[in-house]
Parts: C-alpha cells; sequence; structure tokens
C-alpha cells in the first residue's frame, strides 16, 4: 500500500540523512493525516490508495503553482527547493496519461456519453474524472475536452 511504502521511504531518508528528501516525505505524512483527521466525521470514506493519491495530486498541483510564482518573481532559490519537493511526491504518484492517451480517453467518452457541445463539458469532464483522475492531470485535459466539444 501506499502509505506504508511512504512511511518506509521515511524512515530509509532518516537513516541515509538525507535532510530534504525526510523533510519532504514528513510532509507528505502530514498531509495524509491531516486528510485523515478531516474524513472522521465523513459519511463516505475512499479507501486508502485513492485518498493518499488524492493528497499527493493536490501537493503536486501546489508545487506546480508555486514554481511558476517563484520564477516568475525572480526566487530561484525557492522555486528549486519546491522543484525537489515536487520530485518527491510525483515518485508515488501513478504514472500520468500522455496527451496522446489522454485524447483518445476523450474521444471514447464523448462517444459513450453523447456530448456534443461545450454544454456537455461537465458531463465529460465527469465521467473523465471517474475512469482517469489518479493518471491524468486535470488541467491540461480540460482545455484538451473543450477543444474537443468545440
Amino acid at each position: 500500500m501506499l502509505r506504508e511504502k511512504i512511511q518506509s521511504e521515511t524512515v530509509a531518508a532518516m537513516k541515509a540523512k538525507d535532510k530534504e528528501r525526510t523533510a519532504a516525505l514528513r510532509l507528505i505524512g502530514a498531509k495524509i493525516k491531516d486528510r485523515d483527521i478531516e474524513l472522521r466525521t465523513a459519511d463516505k470514506k475512499p479507501g486508502d490508495d485513492e485518498l493518499v493519491t488524492d493528497v499527493l495530486m493536490k501537493m503536486a498541483k501546489q508545487r506546480k503553482e508555486s514554481i511558476a510564482m517563484y520564477e516568475d518573481g525572480g526566487r530561484q532559490e525557492l522555486a528549486d527547493k519546491e522543484k525537489a519537493e515536487l520530485l518527491v511526491i510525483e515518485e508515488f504518484l501513478p504514472q500520468q496519461m500522455s496527451e496522446e492517451e489522454t485524447r483518445a480517453a476523450i474521444a471514447q467518452i464523448k462517444a459513450d456519453t453523447g456530448a456534443e457541445g461545450m454544454k456537455d463539458m461537465g458531463k465529460v469532464m465527469g465521467e473523465l474524472k471517474a475512469r482517469h483522475g489518479a493518471t491524468l492531470d486535470m488541467s491540461k485535459a480540460s482545455g484538451l475536452v473543450k477543444e474537443a466539444l468545440s
């Protein structure tokens, strides 16, 4: 399971005295625990790997946004720190779909749902997330869905 893999990697990083990796892995562990606490009162709880993957995807998205802002602001040292954290986070994420695979998935969903125009974008995006959420960058997929429906 993903949670145990992250914990074992944290221990390995601590033993190797790799401070940056240890810090990034501890940050991931803390975010997962925060999410566990949030879900204590929830009626419907996702599977463990699904929960961890969702947390990792949100963390990766935040890092990408931060990198862009730091680079725009001329703060390269902070951007480099965020990039190092992003590399650690991406180790645990499933392999992302290529643009070709994403286009094929969109075409399949478009055919399955009978989507024709922009008014069906929500339906296509919802189905895309349900089928391929963990292996897909939804921000890039959004542009491809708009292109396919226009």
